[in-house]
């Protein structure tokens, strides 16, 4: 039997009509990670007892009636995004530390039933769009060995292409999280400043800097967009949605696109000469 899709709406049903089962679907997760070798798309792999544990507390969490909108679902995060107890590098070993509490961003996943399998590889401190410049080993393209993957968010797309995990966090500043998304088949969401909370992520420019979403299809990105998006009062820079943000709906299959409904043009130069 091959693998089901890890993509969010498989899951979700499968694990609804018990066709699938979450800890069987994360021990194929961990074993095809142990089989491929971590390098060079993680950096750090979430231990078995954690990951198990997280989800035995997203059970818990059903059975006491609470939503859980990802439920057993396997995630990655870039590391230069903060998990408790799991040292940031930012591809940088000397940079590492220890945070004694999860990027914000990582917290909302985790509260809706997400299962954090590791972090990912990235160009050094995420500056850098090939994906080649980190002391852990270059990511390639998932379709030819010798071809770059893109980056920075290197690790990230690979890890979500790859079919390891459903969707991934990177970040983007200048074209991070969407430019290793155009390299394989997946989208690459770049959220507008502030409406994801940054707190807890290695600065770039942090006026700039934001959470992007590696995931399959644009309806699973817009999914988890739904949770993670939310003000911060800890985030200086974070805000609370706006009519101008796009009114993201994970059932509309909006053709590879993002919604358009609320999105605002200045003006249509395509004609222009």
């Amino acid at each position: 039997m091959t693998d089901p899709s890890l993509d969010l709406s498989t899951l979700a049903r499968g694990y609804a009509d018990g066709a699938l089962d979450p800890e069987a679907i994360l021990k194929s997760v961990v074993g095809r990670i142990a089989a491929e070798g971590a390098r060079p798309v993680w950096i750090t792999l979430v231990p078995e007892a954690r990951i198990f544990a997280r989800l035995a507390a997203a059970r818990a969490k059903i059975a006491a009636g609470e939503k859980q909108p990802l439920f057993g679902v396997p995630f990655a995060v870039k590391d230069n995004i903060d998990v408790s107890g799991l040292p940031p590098t930012a591809a940088c070993p000397d940079f590492a530390y220890v945070p004694e509490r999860s990027a914000t961003v990582v917290e909302r996943l985790e509260a809706a039933g997400a299962i954090l399998i590791g972090k990912t590889n990235l160009d050094q401190f995420a500056t850098g769009l090939v994906g080649t410049r980190s002391p852990y080993g270059i990511c390639a393209s998932v379709f030819y060995r010798n071809y770059i993957s893109g980056g920075s968010s290197a690790g990230s797309a690979v890890a979500v292409a790859s079919g390891l995990v459903a969707f991934a966090l990177g970040t983007d500043t200048a074209g991070s999280g969407r430019v290793p998304a155009a390299f394989p088949p997946i989208v690459g969401l770049k959220t507008t400043p502030g409406l994801v909370s940054t707190l807890g992520v290695v600065p770039a420019c942090r006026t700039l800097d934001c959470v992007s979403i590696f995931a399959g299809t644009v309806g699973d990105a817009a999914a988890v967009l739904a949770v993670a998006a939310g003000y911060d009062a800890a985030e200086p820079y974070s805000r609370r949605p706006t009519e101008a943000d796009a009114d993201w709906n994970p059932e509309v299959d909006y053709g590879g696109r993002p919604p358009g409904p609320r999105t605002q043009f200045f003006k249509d130069h395509s004609q222009t000469v």
